[in-house]
């Protein structure tokens, strides 16, 4: 062999085989990858107004309030058991009265055997839930999954009570209720804040096939249009429906 056919041979030995499969990437250049798309969401929604203070803040005073609306409409709902022909404090004429929406079986539509309960009492119980929820959050604790969901949904279904009696006030009762209106706001506001939190904080839904829209959705504020356009719709029900009748 000459000296040239020798040094072809090293050079071959020394090149690396072109067929060789180059070797796979390491989960370690993997992770980064996967955790900047979980993060995305996260970063998305970075600032202040999507928080853990404000986001659990608002739906803790909402919530307070919500609880004391509802402990003034028990105390009201006692007042009108001692004394069923009496007046309440809030009622001011034929259309904003306490007295004829508290007489409604609306207001009591939950029976136990032969009792009746007023539906204040419940929004005592469901209001401290959601006010523990709100002190949690704010102290920094990461809610289970299931926990996240189940106190969504419990506040989402006192919405749709809420709103149900809203609208048996104005078109079947006719009568409109200044705690009642107080309630459906706090319980709005608790809804909305709650809602946000749970994806910007909790990271619920944050890896939904929805994730893309529920993180353009706060990022873009769209949240606070929806809100506003929600408590307009309710003050244009209310005008439409009864106009000046509400100062007579």
């Amino acid at each position: 062999m000459s000296m040239t056919d020798s040094q072809d041979t090293e050079k071959l030995a020394a090149t690396p085989d072109a067929t060789t499969p180059a070797e796979s990437a390491s989960p370690a250049d993997i992770a980064p990858a996967e955790s900047d798309a979980s993060a995305a969401p996260a970063r998305a929604l970075a600032g202040w107004r999507h928080s853990r203070t404000w986001t659990y803040l608002v739906m803790l005073l909402a919530s307070a309030s919500a609880l004391i609306v509802s402990f003034a409409l028990s105390a009201e709902t006692l007042q009108l058991a001692r004394n069923p022909q009496g007046a309440l404090a809030c009622d001011v004429n034929a259309v904003i009265s306490c007295s004829n929406v508290a007489n409604s079986w609306q207001s009591e539509f939950i029976h136990f055997g032969g009792l009746s309960f007023p539906n204040a009492f419940f929004g005592i119980a469901a209001e401290s839930v959601f006010v523990t929820v709100a002190v949690v959050g704010l102290a920094g604790v990461v809610l289970p999954r299931w926990f996240s969901i189940a106190s969504w949904v419990g506040n989402l279904i006192a919405l749709a009570y809420a709103l149900w009696l809203f609208s048996q006030s104005v078109f079947v009762i006719e009568a409109l209720c200044p705690w009642c209106m107080g309630l459906l706001t706090s319980t709005l506001l608790q809804f909305m804040a709650q809602s946000h939190a749970t994806y910007a904080v909790q990271g619920i839904g944050a890896r939904s096939r929805a994730a893309r829209g529920l993180a353009a959705y706060f990022r873009l504020n769209a949240d606070l249009l929806v809100n506003l356009l929600v408590f307009v719709a309710i003050a244009a029900v209310v005008l439409l429906k009864y106009g000046a009748a509400l100062f007579a």
